[in-house]
This record gives structure tokens, C-alpha cells and sequence, in this order.
């Protein structure tokens, strides 16, 4: 119970940092927060994606890539270019590196206006920190694992980040319908998406990349939106888009 458990927190807080951190706050400024949560959703962050842990400047310049390329051979990561999942993961893994470290002349015209801590995203890009994150996994799992199959979980623990990065990128630009005629592949994978915290509503957020509610027709339920409007009547964050799209903007 507890390893289930213990799978269950680290995949939709994992995916919580990546949707509300790295994608709707870095790659898109979708709101606004003070200096001191960005410091704590850093953490957060570091924390919860652990071993896959993504730099938020270079997650938010290969996001924006993506989309500028939606679909064509500079994609960082389109299915339609590799012949399956972890191909396709594995040239974005070269992309997200060359970007990291400078090598990408690509990226240049994409940066600014993300989130920075040099320190943290050096310490947390550092085999130690990965491999360490990668001991704690298996030694919670040797204190609380009661059945053996538990154990092939793991691999989904080391790379937690990257398994959601294949199954909303695969199947989001693959299957599912379409709202809106975007000029490429982008599809609404699930009616409501719940797997991927709203993520594969790809095909609403190609249209409307600043829309923080990645949901448009009333039955489409984004659930990172939920917390977000929470954060904000908090004060946490504040939005910068609350208005939904006009009927007409849906496809017929």
C-alpha cells in the first residue's frame, strides 16, 4: 500500500511541476508570482521530478521550439519523425542537452522571460543529484515493497519526467480529435485527462497557447486549472488571461 501510494504522489506531483511550473509558467507566463514562491515551486520542483529533474530555462526554450516547429522536422520531439516513443524521446533528450548547454544556435531567438537559479539547475543536472534521487527510490522500496512485482515500477521512478514527456508528446500529436485546425498534428488525446493533468489537451493549446485552462468545451476538464485558479484567488500566482475563447473560435 504504501509503495502504491508512494508511485501515485510521485507521478501526478512530478506532473504537476512540469504542467504548472516548466510548461504554463516558464515556457508561456501564462501568471505571475513574487520571487519568494518562485524560489518554492523551484524546490518543488527539484524535489518531485527528482532523478528526471528538467531545467526550467531549458524546458521553456525546447517547449517553445515545439512550437514554433509544431510538427516538421525541427520538432524536438514530433512523433511523425521517429518511428516510436523512445526514439522520439531519445532525440529530444540531444535537443534538451544542446539547448542546456549553449549549443544550440535554434534556441537563442526564443530566450528570455522564463525563471532562473543557475545553482539549483546546475546541482540538479549532476549525475550525484540523479543517481542519488535514483538510491532513495529503491531504498523506499526495499523498506516498503511487500510483493515483488512492485519492484518493476522503479524505472517509471527514474525517469518520471521523460515517461510523461512520451505519452503527452506520442499520443497527443497522434490520436485522438480535433477542435481547431492548427496547421499541424496536434490532437486532444482524452476527454477528460486525468493521466497527464490536462497535457493532452494539445490540440486547445497549440490554438491558444496562453490560455491557462487547457480545457475549451464544457466537457473537456483540465485539472491543473482547478489548482491554478485556487493559487491565484490565493494570491500564490496571478493570471494574466482568465477569459475563455468566443464560440465561434471552436471548430464546427
Amino acid at each position: 500500500m504504501a509503495v502504491l501510494a508512494f508511485f501515485l504522489a510521485h507521478w501526478y506531483l512530478s506532473l504537476f511541476t512540469q504542467s504548472f511550473f516548466q510548461h504554463r509558467y516558464s515556457a508561456h507566463k501564462m501568471f505571475t508570482m513574487n520571487g519568494f514562491w518562485e524560489k518554492f515551486f523551484y524546490i518543488f520542483t527539484y524535489i518531485w521530478q527528482g532523478s528526471s529533474f528538467m531545467s526550467a530555462k531549458g524546458y521553456a526554450l525546447l517547449h517553445r521550439m515545439h512550437h514554433a516547429y509544431s510538427d516538421t522536422e525541427k520538432d524536438p520531439h514530433s512523433p511523425h519523425y521517429s518511428s516510436n516513443a523512445f526514439t522520439m524521446m531519445w532525440k529530444t533528450r540531444g535537443v534538451y542537452q544542446d539547448v542546456l548547454f549553449g549549443r544550440s544556435a535554434e534556441a537563442t531567438r526564443f530566450e528570455g522571460d522564463y525563471p532562473e537559479w543557475p545553482a539549483l539547475e546546475i546541482f540538479g543536472n549532476k549525475w550525484y543529484s540523479r543517481v542519488g534521487w535514483g538510491a532513495f527510490y529503491v531504498g523506499f522500496y526495499v523498506a516498503f515493497a511487500t510483493a515483488w512485482w512492485q519492484y518493476l515500477l522503479l524505472p517509471i521512478h527514474f525517469s518520471m519526467g521523460a515517461v510523461h514527456g512520451a505519452i503527452v508528446n506520442w499520443s497527443g500529436h497522434k490520436y485522438g480529435y480535433q477542435n481547431f485546425d492548427n496547421n499541424d498534428k496536434s490532437r486532444n488525446s482524452l476527454f477528460f485527462d486525468f493521466l497527464t493533468g490536462g497535457e493532452l489537451f494539445q490540440n486547445n493549446h497549440h490554438k491558444l497557447p496562453r490560455r491557462v485552462n487547457f480545457g475549451v468545451k464544457w466537457w473537456e476538464l483540465d485539472p491543473t486549472y482547478p489548482v491554478i485558479w485556487t493559487l491565484d484567488k490565493a494570491g500564490v500566482i496571478k493570471i494574466k488571461e482568465k477569459s475563455r475563447p468566443a464560440a465561434n473560435q471552436l471548430a464546427a
